[in-house]
């Protein structure tokens, strides 16, 4: 096997059935991981994904997990990290909602700020603490490009995802020195497979799960603590990020 500087041979995935955290899977299992912890809730789609993954070779398992029962978290992923080193945790669950529905839903919009901020910093910091336990591993987190700046079509996804960006940075330098890598990954607009099989609208700053997953891989390759994919919406959303309100407003965003 080739060398793989940075690269898991342990993986515990938070949202087994991510299509992002599954395309990581796939890819890093065929460089060096040959362990994978699916976490998530039961389901036969959680057992499908486990089942291609033992196809690829990877000793695969799955946990029950529910973002939404923090105070499972500790007990649940505790268990994971006694069986042995996990040497990398991909937090990848949460929910994207519909904004026009949820702003007339309070319940719904609740659900979306407390699966993807509360869940998020409560799985987080039980995988960090257990992280520092064993002394090495990396903590990679799924935000979003909509953290960013408030926009009026999913400024309540974005703002749960906004929220998850500031804990995910202040971890990592809460962690710095410790042995334990933390990393924030702000993908564009996903295009993932639909019902048959085609793909939403592509544009130049949207991305793909296996282009999140090939940008995941560099990126722990050399430690990086933040990865944009297209890496082109650095830029762009730090022009965005300093205009006028009133003029971002008028934007078709």
């Amino acid at each position: 096997m080739k060398d793989a500087p940075g690269l898991p041979q342990s993986l515990l995935i938070l949202g087994g059935t991510s299509e992002i955290a599954l395309a990581t899977a796939r890819r890093l299992i065929t460089r060096r991981t040959h362990t994978v912890w699916l976490a998530g809730r039961p389901s036969p789609r959680l057992e499908a994904a486990a089942e291609q993954l033992r196809g690829l070779g990877a000793d695969t398992r799955t946990v029950a997990f529910d973002a939404l029962d923090p105070a499972d978290h500790e007990s649940t992923l505790g268990k994971v990290f006694a069986e042995g080193d996990v040497d990398t945790v991909l937090l990848a669950f949460g929910l994207t909602g519909d904004q026009a529905r949820d702003e007339s839903d309070p319940v719904a919009a609740a659900t979306i700020a407390a699966t993807n901020y509360t869940g998020a910093v409560s799985a987080g910091l039980v995988c960090a603490q257990g992280l520092q336990n064993q002394g090495h591993g990396s903590l990679v987190v799924l935000s979003s490009v909509a953290a960013e700046r408030a926009r009026r079509t999913d400024f309540i996804y974005g703002s749960s995802k906004a929220g998850l960006d500031t804990f995910v940075q202040g971890l990592g330098d809460a962690l710095h020195g410790t042995g334990v890598h933390v990393m924030l990954v702000r993908p564009g607009r996903v295009r993932v497979a639909g019902a048959r099989g085609t793909r939403t609208e592509r544009t130049a700053l949207s991305t793909t799960p296996e282009a999140v997953a090939t940008a995941i891989e560099a990126a722990l390759r050399r430690g990086a603590e933040s990865v944009w994919v297209p890496g082109a919406l650095r830029l762009v959303m730090s022009a965005l990020r300093h205009l006028p309100r009133a003029v971002f407003r008028r934007l078709a965003l």
